[in-house]
């Protein structure tokens, strides 16, 4: 199974699917944009600098990077306006169109045709 986390859940790993091994884990650029503006902003305390804090963490998590294409930023855009919220948005785009699962608290994205854990 690959594992798109969505912000909430990179931040705070604590799930057994993220634990197993034999699960790819990823981290949207989007999140990884999402986490860096709210620290801008002194909405998010990260014990460092996102440049530094968020490849570190991945890296060191096992956690690949999945880069923001032009495919995802469309079906993003044409997706039924259940949720505002840009950045998941863009998370349940690339699960749908990547064929992976959204580890995250967030309910509201299950009105998507999209597979979600927490």
């Amino acid at each position: 199974m690959k594992i798109l986390l969505d912000t909430f859940a990179f931040l705070w790993i604590t799930a057994a699917m993220f634990l197993d091994k034999d699960n790819e884990r990823y981290l949207s650029t989007a999140s990884a944009w999402e986490i860096g503006i709210k620290a801008a902003l002194g909405r998010l305390a990260l014990p460092g600098k996102p440049t530094v804090y968020i490849p570190r963490i991945r890296e060191k998590s096992g956690i690949l990077s999945l880069p923001m294409d032009e495919e995802a930023a469309l079906f993003a855009a044409a997706l039924p306006d259940y949720h505002s919220d840009l950045f998941d948005r863009m998370l349940i785009a690339q699960a749908i169109l990547h064929g992976m699962t959204i580890l995250t608290p967030d309910p509201a994205l299950e009105r998507y045709p999209v597979r979600t854990a927490w």
